[in-house]
């Protein structure tokens, strides 16, 4: 297992969040949830950029504590609010990140650069938000890290950098070893990307499963209050009362088309299952 958090905790005046997740080796992991649901705690946690009031972190197989210098390289990190000072150009932090990772490839991360339309001598306090975000995701991804740990990367950017950003993920899972844990709540990002989702809500992990499964036996049903009061419940996993009637989220969606074949059901898409389990009522 590449990472694997077992109920950490951290508690906030107004916010408490818990938390047990898992990233396996070659596979990358997304984390979906709306904005202030604890998506940026999680990864702080894991760095340890706060202190936790409970659980573990094993990153490798390893406490996080017991990780060597080495094997601190291995991590990728990008974070959303993270980035450099804006007086640095491309080719500065080239030349600040070949003295500080010994894997750093300066030839091929400066050619990157250039293949992305980011001037090497250009200060970054000028580069667009894309461009930032674009130049984040190729420093972590330029000394041959085995973990990358992303939080929100493709925030406020327009649809052609979001698709730069995700081919240049795609691109980096190429070597087969490797893992990734990326944040969104940006649902269309991650249904094409990640393997498998956890879903936070106000603090808490509500949601897991394998993304083909969500895509493939997942559906969103509406029905009249007649035809819900017939249904079979058995495989329903949210319901939630509407002007018409009710919607209900299954995860067996081929049962509902088999036995019901009148009702209509969607094809199940990651903003449904959000959508009714934030706002309707588990069964």
């Amino acid at each position: 297992m590449t990472l694997r958090l077992e109920q950490i905790q951290k508690n906030y005046p107004q916010f408490s969040l818990h938390c047990s997740l898992e990233v396996k080796e070659g596979c990358i992991t997304g984390c979906i949830g709306q904005n202030g649901a604890g998506k940026s705690t999680v990864f702080k946690g894991i760095l340890g950029l706060i202190s936790l009031d409970g659980g573990d972190v094993e990153i490798f197989g390893k406490p996080r504590a017991a990780l060597s210098t080495a094997e601190k390289e291995d991590i990728g990190v990008v974070l959303s609010d993270g980035g450099f000072h804006p007086a640095l150009s491309p080719k500065d932090i080239a030349n600040i990140m070949r003295c500080m990772y010994r894997r750093f490839d300066q030839t091929a991360f400066l050619e990157k650069c250039e293949q992305f339309a980011l001037p090497l001598t250009k200060r970054i306090g000028d580069f667009s938000t894309g461009m930032k975000a674009k130049l984040k995701i190729l420093v972590a991804t330029s000394y041959g890290a085995k973990l990358l740990l992303l939080d929100e990367p493709t925030s406020g950017l327009d649809v052609l950098a979001r698709d730069d950003i995700l081919d240049m993920l795609r691109n980096y899972m190429d070597a087969g070893d490797r893992s990734i844990l990326i944040s969104s709540h940006i649902s269309s990002d991650l249904e094409g990307l990640c393997d498998d989702l956890y879903m936070l809500h106000q603090g808490n992990m509500i949601f897991h499963e394998d993304t083909d499964v969500l895509l493939d036996r997942y559906g969103l049903m509406k029905l009249g209050g007649e035809d819900y009061q017939a249904l079979d419940k058995r495989y329903i996993v949210a319901v939630r009362p509407e002007s018409f009637g009710y919607s209900c989220l299954t995860n067996r969606r081929d049962f509902y088309r088999t036995n019901y074949p009148r009702l209509v059901i969607e094809r199940g898409a990651i903003d449904n299952v959000i959508t009714m389990l934030v706002k309707g009522e588990k069964l």
